[in-house]
Formats: C-alpha cells, structure tokens, sequence
C-alpha cells in the first residue's frame, strides 16, 4: 500500500507499506478521506510540540471496516471515523473518564504513525458510527469535536458571550458548538477573508480584526461594558494567549484549546480580582464526537463548508507546502483516497 511519511520537518516521501494484519481487539480501515489540520502543518514546519521524526501524519480520518475484532455492532463495509486518542484506560485521568488526557496516550499521527496511508489498523473501542454521514463529513468529526469540547469544558449557556480568538478550523468549531448552546458569539483574528467566513457560512454576527480595530473598545461597545464571558483560544499563539486574559469578564472563564511550546504570562491581580478560571482544553471524548455527529445529522451544522481545497493522496507531497501560505486561503484541505 502507498503510504506518505514526513522523513524530517519539510521534506515528505511515498513508501510502500505493508497492509497491516488484523490484531485482537482492532480494526483495520480502509482510509477514504484525510483532513489536514493544523497539528499536521506545524508538523511539517518543526513547530509543534511532542513530536519525533520520521513520523505518518494524519488524524482526522474516514474510511471503511475491511476486517474487525472486538467492535460489536460494528460491520465490515460500515463508513466510520474513529477517535484518534489512544490511551491505556488505567492511569488517574482514564479512569477518572479523561482518556483525552490519559497520561500514557498515544496521538494517532502525533506520538504513533498516523493515517496519511491507503489502510490503517485501531483499537476497536475506538470507532464511531458514520450514521449515514458522508466521508467528508466524517472526515471532519474529530476536529470539530475539538472545539465541543472546548465549549462543554467551559459550560457554555445561552447566558454567555463567547470570544473565540482564531478563525482557523478549530476556532470555527468552537464557534458553531458555542452558537449551537446558545451563546452569543465575537470571532476575533487578523484575517479579514476568515472573519467574513464566519459571518456569512457559520453564522457569526460579530466579528473584529485585531490589526485594524481597537479589541477593547469593541469589545466594550459589544457587550455593554461587561466584556465576554467566555474566552476561548484556538490560536495557539503565545502574543494572542497573553493579551486575551485583559478581555476576560469578571467571573469569567479562559479555555486554552490553541498549544505552543512557550510560557504563558498574565497579571496576577487582574485575574485575581476577576476571580478568573483558566482552563486547558485537550483532545475530546466519545461523548464530544457523538455530539458533533448528531449536531451533523440534526442539520445544526454543516462543516463541507470549511473545504476550501480538495487533492488526491497522489498529489499531496506537491501540493503540502502551499497549504502553508496564508494567501492560499486554505480552511481545510481534504485528501481523497480511491
């Protein structure tokens, strides 16, 4: 089988693989669609955190079962997704039901070969039904569930105003799963073609660009005065993460969905006298990824959308390092397997 490895930052190769064997207790897949998310951008750039070299990228994965062991209610044939976050189910967070943040857990395509590969094998307490989803749809699940997640770790109600910093995928997930429970919605970035996405695909009402407006007054002049009361980062910037925590309500909460490898600094007194909460936001559980499929199903959201690009699995080592440059417009890139 074809399958692409990053060798080292910057430079991929097609191998030929092995079709993996069927193990107890997995499943092998047969891979029909590849999202690229950010995680595998920064990948390829040397960015991102907890990574070795060579690796297989790919996480955000549909396909077919072509074999099975220990999936009951699960059928060869079915269109699936899976959650892509193994983990060993008896440390603290495992069984304190955060597998999300197991602390032996293995990141398909971050810490363990991924799914860049025409055939992949998973646990089986993995799957997730496709529910008659198509596979761009499913393809989407895990990185939507990313930002639900996020939402349901900072109880969002229809009482909130949620500021969403960052308009890439993970932000707009975020965006739609805080309109979904009801809360009032302000994407802030420095992209004006990203802040008119949200406005006219997902819904968004209030927008601000960072670079051309004054954030503080408009965030004053949106809420009355009282600033949001939820703040969600899906930058992964360290400048945005720092300079966020000033826009936080009193009582507010601060989710941090977007990761980067420096410190994070902040007023201690101005965050005191908020009473602040300051939450770390990791992967997602089933019951996130169950949430976006019936949100999908349900029509509350519609995340074709965010595909901007479209490639086969042939095409993209040439095509991997224009995804990088923000003039290309990319929202989602999504490669098709045969």
């Amino acid at each position: 089988m074809n399958t692409l490895v990053c060798i080292t930052p910057g430079e991929f190769a097609y191998q030929d693989s092995e079709i993996p064997e069927l193990q107890p207790g997995h499943t092998i897949i047969k891979i029909k669609r590849i999202g690229i998310c950010g995680t595998d951008l920064h990948a390829f750039e040397g960015t991102q955190p907890y990574f070795n070299y060579p690796r297989i990228l790919g996480h955000e994965l549909a396909g077919e079962i072509v074999e099975t062991d220990g999936a009951p209610g699960f059928a060869v044939g079915e269109s699936v997704t899976f959650i892509p976050y193994f983990n060993c189910g008896e440390c603290i967070a495992c069984r304190n039901g955060k597998p999300n943040c197991c602390t032996t857990i293995k990141v398909f395509g971050v810490h363990i070969d991924g799914g860049m590969s025409e055939y992949v094998s998973v646990p089986s307490y993995s799957l997730i039904h496709g529910n008659g989803l198509s596979f761009d749809e499913l393809a989407l699940v895990e990185p939507l569930a990313i930002g639900a997640h996020g939402i349901r770790r900072a109880a969002v109600t229809k009482e909130d105003t949620v500021l969403v910093v960052g308009a890439g995928p993970i932000g707009l997930g975020t965006m739609e799963f805080a309109r979904i429970a009801g809360a009032t919605v302000i994407a802030l970035d420095i992209n004006d073609s990203r802040l008119q996405f949200c406005r006219e695909k997902i819904g968004v009402s209030h927008t601000i660009n960072a670079v051309t407006e004054n954030v503080q007054e408009r965030l004053v002049e949106l809420t009355n005065g009282d600033m949001p009361t939820v703040i969600v980062d899906a930058t992964g910037n360290l400048r945005a993460i720092n300079t966020a925590f000033q826009y936080l309500a009193h009582g507010g909460r601060y989710v941090l969905i977007g990761l980067q490898k420096g410190e994070i600094t902040f007023s201690h007194p101005e965050f005191h006298k908020r009473e602040a909460t300051l939450m770390s936001s990791r992967n997602a559980t089933r019951i996130d990824f169950e949430h976006v499929t019936e949100s999908m199903k349900a029509g509350l959201i519609d995340p074709t959308t965010y595909i901007t690009h479209r490639v086969v699995f042939e095409d993209v080592k040439n095509e991997f390092q224009s995804w990088l440059d923000p003039a290309n417009g990319v929202i989602k890139a999504m490669v098709a397997l045969s």
